[in-house]
């Protein structure tokens, strides 16, 4: 009679959670993503990329091979103050500016270094990444008598015709598809129904089996 009388007290919406059918959860968590990531999308200015791209030439005095190691090496100083202190200048841009928004790849395969600036604005963007490059053939000119290789601007940076970051339609599909899928997890550990409860709350027992049972005691 207790356990009957605690069944009778469930609370409501767990009751009503064991009621709906499987596929409005599912269909909800792809509304709620949808909805969310569009409108993460809508409120999130565009983002806009330039790369330039310059070029490890070797000197008369230097090993053809050796470009492709100094490559390597101006790639990973492109990012230093020494070079961005210059490129700041040329940009018209605050060092921190360039520094979180300027990145470098360089290829095993070729002496070549990427430089790829990110902004809000096309036009900065590609002033960014020449600004940088700019400086670091700069920083390479002068160590050409030691090294023995000179860098060279192979492509400057044009500015960019289209965002780079993703539109608000395709954050909304991503959205809804995390949603879905929240949607079907949380429909792998949703309550079901058992068969002592068919559907809805049980029912405190009626006056005829509470005298039946206080006659066998």
């Amino acid at each position: 009679m207790t356990d009957t009388f605690t069944a009778s007290r469930r609370p409501a919406p767990l009751a009503r959670a064991r009621t709906l059918p499987p596929w409005t959860l599912i269909a909800a968590g792809v509304l709620a993503g949808g909805l969310l990531g569009g409108g993460y999308g809508l409120v999130t200015p565009p983002t806009y990329a330039a790369t330039s791209y310059v070029v490890a030439v070797p000197t008369a005095k230097a090993d053809p091979a050796s470009a492709l190691g100094f490559a390597q090496a101006y790639g990973r100083v492109a990012n230093q103050i020494a070079v961005l202190g210059d490129a700041q200048v040329w940009a018209g841009v605050p060092l921190k500016t360039l520094q979180s928004n300027v990145q470098t790849a360089t290829s095993p395969d070729a002496p070549m270094v990427a430089i790829t600036a990110t902004s809000s604005r096309p036009d900065v963007a590609a002033d960014m990444a020449n600004a940088v490059a700019r400086a670091l053939t700069r920083h390479a000119e002068d160590t050409k008598d030691d090294t023995h290789v000179e860098l060279q601007q192979f492509a400057r940076a044009t500015r960019p015709a289209s965002p780079s970051s993703a539109s608000p339609g395709v954050t909304g599909l991503v959205g809804a598809s995390a949603g879905g899928l929240l949607g079907g997890l949380a429909l792998l550990v949703r309550p079901r129904r058992t068969a002592a409860e068919p559907g809805g709350p049980a029912s405190v027992p009626g006056p005829a089996f509470a005298a039946d049972a206080h006659g066998q005691l």
